[in-house]
């Protein structure tokens, strides 16, 4: 178990947190090189082994460690607090940023939409018309207004992505997770800013700028399991709209291989369109059609199990793929 800790956490260091993180890249590798730390870890669940829930836990409690040496002693002398928060809590990373590379394909969808984001979170990405956008080459103002100042996600987009020349146009949207984010309760939005990473400031600022915005636009998110509750939700949408079911760095959470599967099944026999932003290991059917290896550090954007666009995990790029659509 510890020598799988230790090359995860590597993993994670090498493909994650390297040039993004110094802070993040330095504790993984006190992780991998400290017996205490690679024991603390293996005590708790396999699901909750992962460097951000670690790492977060310790920065929500605690503040940001200066250091490895500093990470290690934090855990060694509150032990059982941060166990305890690790325990209750989980990543529910609600990046609002993957709008971003959401709306290209959300805009080549006939018009108006009606959307159900699986593992919602907070449901920040259910309100893509609510930001704005900057892909270089093109800028796209929200579609909806509201008196709070939009955030801005920037994305880097390449020159065959089909950027389009408006926001998607939304009449109704739904969230479904088993422990949904209250957005108006303030501990629990704190836990998602110490999500952010420490060194991504302007990251967090367009989170709490995303997060104000959905306290007043108020989207639904419902407690539920998407394997046994999708379906439901799904037969509440308005016929005049196309439904789609999409989401995010969320399959990956499911207990087995056999539970993807049956979601996978479940989304299939829905009269929707099928977005998924995942890592390609997740769904290896998928990324077996994409033509491609894609890079560690990316996910793979796909609609209705055909591979579109490699990905970055916050929303920050989005390189279309040769063998893509421009149309669904």
């Amino acid at each position: 178990m510890q020598d799988e800790i230790r090359k995860r956490y590597q993993r994670f260091a090498e493909f994650e947190a390297r040039g993004v993180s110094p802070i993040y890249e330095e504790l993984a590798h006190a992780v991998c090189s400290q017996n205490a730390l690679t024991e603390f870890i293996s005590s708790l669940p396999r699901s909750k082994q992962q460097p951000n829930l670690v790492f977060t836990a310790v920065r929500h409690l605690y503040g940001t460690p200066e250091s490895g040496r500093h990470f290690a002693a934090l855990i060694a002398k509150n032990a059982e607090p941060i166990r305890r928060l690790i325990l209750a809590r989980s990543t529910q990373t609600n990046e609002p940023g993957r709008c971003s590379t959401l709306v290209p394909v959300l805009a080549q969808l006939s018009q108006p939409l009606a959307l159900i984001e699986v593992g919602a979170s907070a449901g920040l990405c259910l309100l893509p018309d609510y930001y704005g956008y900057d892909y270089g080459s093109r800028r796209l103002a929200p579609a909806e207004r509201c008196h709070l100042e939009a955030p801005w996600f920037p994305c880097k987009a390449s020159a065959a992505t089909p950027i389009p020349s408006f926001v998607p146009r939304v009449v109704w949207r739904r969230g479904i997770d088993l422990n949904p984010i209250n957005i108006t309760d303030k501990e629990q939005t704190s836990w998602l800013e110490s999500l952010v990473w420490p060194e991504q400031t302007e990251r967090a600022a367009r989170l709490r700028a995303a997060i104000e915005i959905a306290r007043e636009a108020a989207p639904l998110v419902l407690r539920g399991d998407l394997l046994t509750g999708l379906s439901t939700i799904a037969a509440s949408a308005p016929s005049e709209a196309t439904l789609v079911i999409f989401h995010s760095a969320v399959l990956a959470y499911l207990p087995s291989r056999e539970a993807i599967d049956s979601f996978v099944s479940t989304v299939r026999q829905l009269k929707a369109v099928w977005i998924s932003n995942e890592a390609p290991a997740v769904l290896p059917a998928v990324a077996a059609r994409a033509k491609v290896t894609p890079p560690p550090d990316r996910f793979l954007l796909a609609i209705d199990g055909e591979p579109v666009a490699l990905t970055g995990p916050h929303g920050q790029s989005i390189e279309w793929l040769a063998n893509a659509l421009q149309s669904n």
